[in-house]
């Protein structure tokens, strides 16, 4: 499948209810834990998916459209939801997300985007020269990766629960995503 605007949006506009339809009001048990070490929990994406809203998918489109590969994107910070989450609620960050997520594909849509403007060039600080549709592909795959990691990362919590069963799980033999 080739890129086509209006699935990635449908894609998109969905995944704040998905989130809050999975962790909204869950104990902290399924919501704080991770993998171990410094893994992410559910907490901790929710949060980096905060960040890439603020400062990555439409920033991002913003530049290629304005500056072209003139101007490198901005370095992503992989880890800044561990200072901008501090003090909040699981609750208060799905509603930020959800708000977030509106607000930029509000955006996106007024940018009345035409079919030649998805070929439009920037330039990544690491990946080098990158399209607009390359951009708004990965925004979609970027949300897939991080609900497949939530149900990896909530999994894990009862890998030794399921006993015998954890050879059946595919779940429970995932690797990581990178988060």
């Amino acid at each position: 499948m080739g890129f086509d605007l209006q699935p990635t949006t449908a894609l998109l506009s969905r995944t704040p209810s998905a989130l809050n339809a999975l962790l909204r009001d869950l104990p902290q048990t399924w919501t704080l834990g991770n993998e171990g070490g410094k893994t992410w929990s559910p907490f901790d994406i929710v949060g980096h998916l905060i960040h890439g809203e603020r400062t990555d998918w439409m920033p991002r489109a913003r530049i290629i459209l304005q500056h072209g590969e003139n101007r490198a994107f901005d370095p992503f910070d992989r880890l800044a939801q561990e200072r901008e989450s501090q003090g909040k609620s699981l609750g208060e960050l799905l509603d930020e997300f959800a708000r977030l997520r509106s607000e930029n594909l509000e955006a996106l849509r007024a940018m009345n985007l035409q079919p030649e403007d998805f070929d439009r060039r920037g330039r990544h600080p690491a990946l080098g020269v990158v399209t607009l549709s390359q951009l708004l592909a990965t925004w979609a795959v970027h949300d897939m990766t991080h609900l497949h990691q939530l149900s990896r990362v909530m999994a894990y919590q009862y890998r030794e629960a399921v006993g015998p069963w954890r050879a059946y799980l595919g779940v429970l033999h995932c690797q990581g995503d990178g988060g």
